[in-house]
């Protein structure tokens, strides 16, 4: 039981990340490869905050705000210089890595004996006294909770309806008048704002940062995004991007829950990327397949 609540809660924490990637993914229909550097920078930035003494809680939302400016620089490349949406997230990440080991001054650190979120909250609430597991669940799904509140709302406003809009019909949004380059660079930042939270609070959670924790970080949050999807239609709400946002925590949650069982049949771990890589692109790939076996199934009944 301990076991399956821990993968639970590595679910709730996950889908910070898989929801930062859902904005750019799925909303503004944008290829970003800036996830994987971000959730670094933001493991790296809070690991050395908390060494030197600052307070946990601030120093998650130092390193959301310094992973936004990563997707400030992504957005500049791409609506500035007007190179590849693909590319431009790729230049980011690969800068990314040398400037995560710069702040570091090493490729991993250490965070064991240091003041977490989770530390904190084991040490204020009696109940959860050297109850690391439970503790890593609430604060999992308190931050699951708020960002998808958070960005539900958001998403309502103009503003957020305009970034929407963006993604679905660019060319119309200039036609009316619209700052698109505005639009993409606000989604990028607000997409890697959480992708460096998720990133601090993984650090938290594990003990350290490592300059290679956010290696495969993208499909890990494409696959919790895919796996989301099939929940769309078991949900009854008028609400879609609410209803989005909730299948997101509930692919990843899902995601976890299938990493923790295939791992319990004997998989290597060595295998897990590839394991994921493969159903991501089984997942992807469904509604193409479904295509070609409907075209083959109408092609034979008009023969026949």
């Amino acid at each position: 039981m301990q076991i399956l609540i821990s993968t639970f809660s590595q679910g709730l924490i996950w889908t910070i990340l898989a929801l930062g990637v859902f904005i750019t993914f799925r909303i503004l229909n944008f290829a970003d490869m800036t996830s994987e550097g971000s959730l670094t920078l933001g493991g790296s930035i809070c690991a050395i905050l908390i060494t030197n003494g600052v307070n946990p809680f601030i120093s998650l939302l130092i390193s959301g705000m310094a992973a936004s400016v990563a997707g400030l620089v992504t957005g500049i490349l791409h609506t500035k210089l007007k190179i590849q949406p693909i590319l431009s997230g790729i230049l980011t990440m690969i800068a990314l890595y040398s400037i995560n080991i710069r702040i570091m001054g090493k490729a991993n650190l250490s965070l064991l004996g240091k003041s977490t979120v989770f530390s904190r909250l084991e040490n204020g609430v009696p109940f959860l006294k050297e109850n690391f597991t439970l503790s890593t669940f609430i604060i999992g799904l308190i931050t699951c909770i708020i960002s998808i509140l958070i960005l539900n709302l958001f998403f309502k406003t103009q503003l957020g309806l305009a970034i929407r809009a963006t993604g679905d019909n660019e060319q119309m949004m200039r036609a009316q008048g619209g700052n698109t380059d505005f639009k993409k660079i606000l989604a990028l930042m607000i997409s890697n704002l959480l992708c460096g939270i998720a990133g601090a609070l993984i650090a938290q959670s594990q003990g350290y940062s490592d300059v290679n924790m956010g290696t495969g970080a993208i499909v890990i949050a494409l696959a919790s995004i895919v796996i989301g999807e099939a929940f769309i239609k078991l949900i009854e709400s008028k609400n879609k991007i609410l209803k989005s946002l909730i299948c997101v925590a509930l692919g990843s949650i899902c995601y976890r829950m299938i990493i923790f069982f295939v791992l319990n049949l004997g998989m290597n771990p060595s295998d897990l990327k590839l394991f994921t890589a493969f159903i991501t692109a089984v997942l992807l790939g469904v509604p193409h397949i479904k295509k070609i076996t409907t075209k083959g199934v109408n092609r034979n009944a008009a023969i026949k």
